[in-house]
């Protein structure tokens, strides 16, 4: 049957069937716990492919995958028995230095985001891993070292070209199916496929600085409290960030553009005290944002909880360095940009986030699946006392109760009542899913 389901289109990328020499390697994705297997991979190379596959999944009634970068946790891009729309082949990216934008197709990487927009000195935010799927970042909203400076990635956002449940094709913007715009700019996966972005672009340079001190973990806490302090009065072009694992508290910060003046603020740090090691590394914002890169690609297993905190209290910063010492606990800054956003701007919340939390593992043996789950939701359940919500992009299983951590009751509703204008059926339900109001 898979064979058939697109037998009569006109296709300008091609089918994937189970058994095809390549199979495998399109359905992997970054977690290498998701084994999922569609019954047929369309790896689209035009908008009209998109069309036809949504729509030839609707005729036979199969569940729908939308694959980017693969950096969901879930493995949700990949349908088990489905039809996977592969979006990879749609990955140009065009930038106008004149003007200040780039147009970006929808299965595009961060990296060449970055690698383009940087030849010409301009950036716009995205995320700290460059394999990162633009799409799949920025409508969930988009965290990364710019944002303090010039907002999330769905802020920079212009206009969406979307491929609708429907299998139709309309733009989204402030003027054109602006409720539309409004969703997408932070409501996730649900509304339809990007399949191009219009961002704009800063002028940023090309340079950025990375500071970082290390401390013993024991008698880390008082060092976890003066860094939280400098952070309330930092630059926004200093993203604080602060890692624990192991026997060792990282703390420091994230400076993209002058780095002289980094250089010179970075002198605060002095009063945290003497750290075991200290890091200050020039380097390009190229390498910056692929230096968090996988090495070992897909061959990893994962899992992580998130918490957004709006304070960050003494009691919070020692339930920190309780975590499982396994179990990476990292954080940083919001403020700045993000914060100047008003809330009704568009769908994304929580403007008023201190920090963002994680609580992440890997590993690669399939025996230790349900031990390492155990001792990241222990960890990441210290810090839930002190939550005020939850990133939509950070969600792994919690299901409707992190759909409600991540959006506030009136925001909710109105995402529903945009779901049922533009996909009624929930067609697009492989995600964080917002059902329609009815």
């Amino acid at each position: 049957m898979a064979s058939s389901i697109l037998a009569d289109a006109h296709l300008d990328g091609r089918v994937v069937l189970p058994g095809d020499p390549d199979y495998d390697d399109v359905r992997a994705v970054w977690n290498a716990m998701v084994d999922h297997r569609p019954q047929v991979i369309v790896r689209c190379a035009s908008v009209a492919d998109v069309q036809a596959a949504v729509r030839a999944a609707r005729e036979h009634d199969l569940e729908i995958g939308i694959r980017c970068g693969g950096h969901s946790v879930l493995g949700l891009g990949v349908p088990e028995g489905g039809l996977m729309i592969d979006l990879t082949p749609l990955d140009g990216v065009r930038i106008d230095p004149v003007t200040r934008r780039a147009w970006v197709q929808g299965g595009a990487l961060l990296g060449a985001l970055d690698r383009a927009s940087q030849q010409y000195g301009l950036a716009t935010t995205a995320g700290n891993v460059s394999h990162t799927g633009v799409g799949g970042l920025t409508l969930g909203g988009g965290m990364g070292w710019l944002a303090r400076q010039y907002g999330l990635s769905c802020d920079n956002v212009r206009s969406f070209d979307v491929v609708t449940a429907d299998g139709a094709t309309v733009t989204a913007s402030r003027d054109v199916n602006p409720d539309l715009f409004w969703a997408l700019r932070g409501g996730g996966g649900n509304f339809g496929i990007v399949t191009s972005f219009e961002f704009e672009l800063h002028a940023v340079g090309t340079r950025a600085l990375s500071v970082e001190l290390d401390f013993p973990r024991e008698n880390a806490a008082e060092v976890l409290r003066r860094w939280r302090d400098l952070n309330a009065g930092a630059p926004r072009a200093a993203t604080f960030s602060a890692t624990v694992m192991g026997a060792i508290a990282t703390v420091g910060f994230v400076w993209v553009g002058d780095t002289d003046a980094g250089a010179g603020y970075a002198r605060e740090l002095d009063a945290l005290g003497l750290p075991l090691a200290r890091r200050s590394d020039e380097l390009s914002y190229v390498d910056l944002q692929r230096r968090d890169d996988t090495i070992r690609g897909h061959a990893q297993r994962r899992y992580w909880k998130g918490h957004y905190f709006r304070e960050l209290p003494d009691s919070a910063l020692d339930a920190l360095l309780e975590h499982d010492p396994d179990v990476a606990a990292s954080l940083q800054a919001y403020g700045g940009a993000i914060a100047d956003v008003p809330d009704d701007e568009n769908a994304f919340s929580q403007r008023d986030t201190l920090f963002e939390y994680v609580a992440g593992t890997r590993w690669t043996d399939p025996a230790e699946d349900g031990e390492r789950i155990e001792r990241a939701r222990v960890s990441a359940s210290r810090l839930a006392p002190f939550a005020s919500g939850a990133y939509v992009n950070a969600l792994t299983d919690e299901g409707g109760a992190g759909i409600r951590a991540a959006y506030p009751p009136a925001k909710l509703a109105r995402l529903g009542a945009i779901k049922a204008t533009w996909d009624p059926g929930n067609v697009f339900h492989l995600n964080q899913n917002i059902r329609p109001a009815h």
